[in-house]
């Protein structure tokens, strides 16, 4: 029996005097608590993890990508197979995200968050055009795979996001750098990511009223705007007063200003809608957003280190392939509840990593990614009974020691 709608959201908790909060995401495919930790299978997978696992870390969702789904295996494979939850054997609900960051920044190498010096002009346009060119109805770029040619355009990410299947899927944008200057940013929600998202809007309602083999799917305008605060304003008051199930906080940010910025969207944004956090996963972060009044975050960092061998500890990052650890045979955290944590040692890892051996991979996503789910789930309870502040403090000064 499907949901007849696609997505309820409620508010249980409010953070005294700012705009955090706690509450409970509804979709056809279950429910998050919020605050919460969304890990990235980018392909349908959490590399190294199969489902079961990425279930026992605790988490409550995840996100795939549209752009990279739509290459291989291509969405229409992923519908025939009955939908993204059925084609990875996924039963918690499912974000998609529009596949614009992964068409207008592969090859730019530029991050979500940017330690910034100076200020900047349009010094990455030239690079990033090179694989990817702009023009106000969509997108045209080389295929990272084999340099083949397609185009993305509002209409097309929603199809493809439809296809995948997904319960939360974000409205096509332009991905605007801090590298562009102010003019640029204007141009851009102007001609792009504003008109982009009805576009988006669109289409996503009338999918929704064809598709009805499928559940309902949610859709989350955007909003960008980069460092500006008029324009961070700007735009989420044009989407806010839009028909969106909720809202994706976008664009890249400049780290020491991310609490900052996230509230200028928030207070514009409707309060009774959940706001996601693209890309962020960094405890001190974290905490700024969720302050500031995110709901979710999504990020494929702790992953991505995890198979580095960076492993997380409440006194910050340890690099398991040091020395120190080959006769160390104690469990990696013993505060820690996770699988990897509860059955192996700290010269086993060492020794996984040191040979190359797939198994160190796993063994550093499962407690990664437990790490950072609990730490949003102990924050979700730390505003629950009111001891936010406490904790935070007492997180951050351990961790960043």
């Amino acid at each position: 029996m499907f949901m007849n709608q696609a997505l309820k959201f409620d508010i249980t908790h409010k953070l005294a005097g700012r705009l955090g909060r706690t509450g409970i995401i509804i979709t056809p495919h279950g429910q998050i608590e919020t605050p919460a930790f969304i890990p990235v299978g980018t392909q349908a997978t959490l590399k190294s993890l199969v489902p079961e696992q990425l279930k026992d870390t605790g988490a409550q969702a995840c996100l795939v990508n549209a752009y990279h789904l739509y290459l291989r295996p291509g969405h229409d494979v992923i519908d025939e197979a009955g939908g993204i939850h059925k084609f990875m054997n996924w039963d918690k609900p499912t974000f998609s995200d529009s596949g614009g960051f992964q068409v207008m920044s592969l090859g730019a190498g530029f991050k979500k968050v940017i330690d910034m010096n100076g200020e900047g002009g349009n010094n990455v346009t030239n690079k990033k055009d090179k694989l990817a060119t702009i023009d106000n109805d969509g997108v045209t770029f080389k295929s990272h795979l084999d340099g083949s040619f397609h185009r993305f355009t509002p209409e097309i990410s929603m199809q493809i996001q439809h296809g995948i299947g997904a319960d939360i899927t974000f409205a096509f944008d332009e991905l605007t750098t801090l590298y562009h200057n102010y003019n640029y940013q204007v141009e851009s929600l102007k001609y792009r990511t504003h008109p982009w998202a009805e576009r988006s809007l669109l289409e996503h309602k009338r999918l929704n009223s064809v598709r009805t083999h499928r559940p309902p799917q949610a859709l989350f305008g955007v909003v960008q705007g980069a460092n500006y605060e008029d324009l961070r304003r700007q735009s989420a008051q044009f989407l806010g007063k839009m028909d969106f199930d909720g809202y994706g906080l976008g664009g890249a940010l400049e780290k020491s200003r991310i609490g900052e910025i996230v509230r200028w969207m928030n207070e514009e944004l409707p309060e009774d809608k959940p706001r996601h956090m693209l890309g962020i996963s960094e405890p001190d972060d974290i905490f700024s957003c969720i302050e500031n009044g995110a709901d979710t975050f999504d990020c494929v960092s702790p992953a991505r280190v995890g198979r580095n061998g960076a492993l997380y500890t409440k006194n910050g990052r340890i690099n398991i392939k040091r020395a120190e650890f080959k006769r160390d045979f104690r469990p990696f955290d013993e505060e820690c509840d996770c699988y990897t944590c509860k059955n192996y040692s700290r010269a086993y890892l060492h020794h996984l990593f040191k040979t190359g051996e797939l198994l160190s991979n796993t063994l550093a996503t499962i407690h990664n990614e437990r790490f950072i789910v609990r730490l949003v789930d102990n924050i979700r309870s730390s505003i629950k009974n009111n001891t936010f502040y406490d904790f935070k403090n007492e997180f951050l000064n351990n961790y960043y020691q």
